[in-house]
């Protein structure tokens, strides 16, 4: 008698679909939000640099990608959304960055967003994981 795999490894298509997925939408939230802007703009009255994003930016983004990591915990677990969204943020970042920089500095640029993003992701799997942990106990009581 053979029996039949269940879970992600039985439907590998499946699964690379939903990595797909959840790369496209991470790398969207990027893209949409703030890989477009590249204007410093300097106050003429005191001189100060600012840029080259809005805090409008940075907040939709931050909202989008709480939530695409939502939704892969639920489509991928929580260690493989925070590993999936955390380098798909960090490479639609070096795309867009390392090309125009010249100081040679985004590979530091990079380790930062790679770190800030991963643990900001994190926090919102422990989250969201928690909140479907709680949930399903509830329903099975």
């Amino acid at each position: 008698m053979t029996t039949t795999p269940t879970g992600p490894a039985a439907r590998p298509g499946r699964a690379a679909v939903r990595y797909a997925l959840v790369v496209v939408l991470t790398a969207a939230c990027w893209f949409a939000w703030l890989g477009w802007d590249t204007q410093y703009r300097t106050d003429p009255v005191t001189g100060d640099v600012t840029g080259p994003y809005e805090a409008w930016q940075v907040v939709g983004c931050v909202v989008s990608l709480v939530a695409v990591t939502v939704t892969a915990v639920r489509a991928l677990g929580g260690r493989r959304a925070v590993a999936t969204v955390a380098v798909a943020f960090t490479a639609a970042w070096v795309a867009t960055q390392a090309p125009r920089d010249e100081s040679g500095l985004w590979l530091v640029g990079a380790l930062l967003v790679l770190l800030g993003t991963a643990a900001g992701v994190g926090v919102v799997a422990l989250v969201s994981g928690a909140g479907r942990r709680r949930r399903a106990r509830a329903a099975r009581a």
